[in-house]
């Protein structure tokens, strides 16, 4: 397996084995990896040539210094896990010098509006830290084909809109949400959580599925007064947010229209650690 730590020894190696017909997958990653992440490579391998996954914890689309000081940084158990894939996968697993080169700072960007609903709401600049970084990633790899979980939908969507608005020549794919036996989606965060904490936060999954169920039949805002009522309830939650947004725009939905396509999307806190998830509900 390949492991590189510079961004010029891994483009050096990539040119050496690329050619014009080579298709090249990338799974850009923060580390913590589950197996949400490792279905992404698994996806990536059937469909391409060579795969490469980067692991890099990104300082700047941190708007909570905390949040950055705790997030999960297990290299060494990653890179194992990545060898139960396929040992052929190249991992870049660079510093933040070799990415920002000493200029630790975001650009901003334009999504077309996508950037101010929900996440980018709740933290500002997060998505220009996001742009910022896929894109130098993609300008590293060049990749054919990138994947990324709908966990994080909203980023899908942005980075989807950074790839058209700069004409940049890699397909995007958005692959399924993975849920641990509980249903609580996948995430690294969820290392941070208690035994109990992560046993209860079934209720996330539980209460998104509900709302799936209502939004048949009733409004937007009746959907979303239930999901804020069941976790009034639950006062180890504190629920940030809980919206209805058209999938494409991400505009909260105000009434329903047969023609767009709807998703319910979650951010809530327990014992301090702070998940997302979301759900279809057409």
């Amino acid at each position: 397996m390949f492991i590189f730590n510079k961004k010029s020894d891994l483009t050096a190696h990539l040119a050496a084995i690329r050619t014009q017909k080579t298709k090249i997958g990338f799974v850009p990653t923060m580390g913590a990896l589950h197996q949400g992440h490792l279905s992404l490579l698994k996806e990536s391998i059937k469909n391409n040539a060579i795969t490469v996954v980067s692991i890099f914890v990104n300082p700047t689309q941190f708007n909570n210094a905390e949040d950055l000081t705790n997030y999960p940084r297990t290299l060494e158990r990653d890179v194992e896990k990545i060898k139960t894939v396929s040992k052929d996968i190249i991992v870049y697993a660079p510093s933040v010098e070799d990415i920002y080169e000493g200029n630790t700072k975001s650009t901003a960007f334009d999504y077309d509006g996508l950037e101010f609903q929900m996440e980018g709401a709740h933290r500002p600049g997060h998505f220009d830290g996001v742009g910022t970084i896929v894109k130098k990633l993609f300008e590293i790899v060049q990749p054919t084909n990138a994947y990324f979980g709908e966990k994080d939908f909203q980023q899908l969507q942005i980075v989807k809109k950074m790839v058209q608005k700069h004409n940049l020549t890699v397909t995007i794919h958005g692959c399924p949400i993975h849920r641990e036996a509980n249903g609580l989606a996948m995430s690294s965060r969820n290392e941070r959580l208690s035994a109990d904490a992560r046993n209860e936060a079934a209720l996330i999954y539980k209460t998104l599925k509900e709302a799936k169920s209502k939004f048949e039949n009733h409004s937007a805002k009746e959907v979303i007064a239930f999901v804020e009522n069941t976790f009034k309830k639950h006062p180890n939650f504190q629920l940030e947010y809980f919206e209805i947004a058209d999938e494409a725009t991400l505009l909260s939905c105000i009434r329903k229209s047969k023609s767009k396509k709807y998703r319910g999307f979650i951010a809530i806190f327990i014992n301090n650690i702070r998940l997302i998830d979301n759900i279809s509900l057409n």
